[in-house]
């Protein structure tokens, strides 16, 4: 897939900025990414309340190969072969992944901090102490022995 084509593609949902990702282009509206094209496909964003609709189509999850294990990203699934000839269609599900990723980032959004309590003052380092020397340690008094009067 090239740009000119996932122009063409998204011509009935509106406006997206596509940019290089990965081994392919990562596709957005609104600053939010929602979709993915990659060599192995076409990629929307979903959440648990898309995913059922993949899932009626047979769609599988994003999902791609390590030395180790093949790792499965269950929050981008492979756009039905049958959109790419209905547009119109096609833009239905872009809306829905663009709403998925909408709510994903209002989940990932930091909470508001509490703010900080007051730093309590320190009292200052003498001048031995900050240049690395130990500070001199107080000797223990020793009892004075009172002489008993006999």
């Amino acid at each position: 897939m090239d740009r000119d084509f996932l122009i063409d593609l998204f011509s009935d949902f509106g406006p997206v900025t596509i940019r290089r990702m990965f081994s392919g282009f990562g596709i957005s509206a609104d600053g939010i990414n929602f979709a993915l094209a990659l060599r192995s496909g076409l990629y929307f964003r979903a959440d648990e309340a898309t995913i059922p609709q993949f899932e009626a189509e047979g769609a599988t999850p994003f999902q791609y190969q390590t030395r180790a294990k093949t790792v499965t990203v269950n929050s981008y699934w492979q756009l039905p072969a049958r959109l790419f000839d209905d547009s119109e269609e096609l833009s239905v599900w872009a809306k829905a992944a663009l709403a998925a990723a909408q709510r994903a980032a209002l989940r990932k959004r930091p909470k508001p901090r509490k703010p900080a309590k007051k730093a309590v003052a320190r009292k200052a380092v003498s001048n031995k102490t900050a240049a690395g020397k130990k500070p001199a340690s107080k000797k223990p008094e020793k009892a004075k022995s009172k002489k008993s009067s006999s």
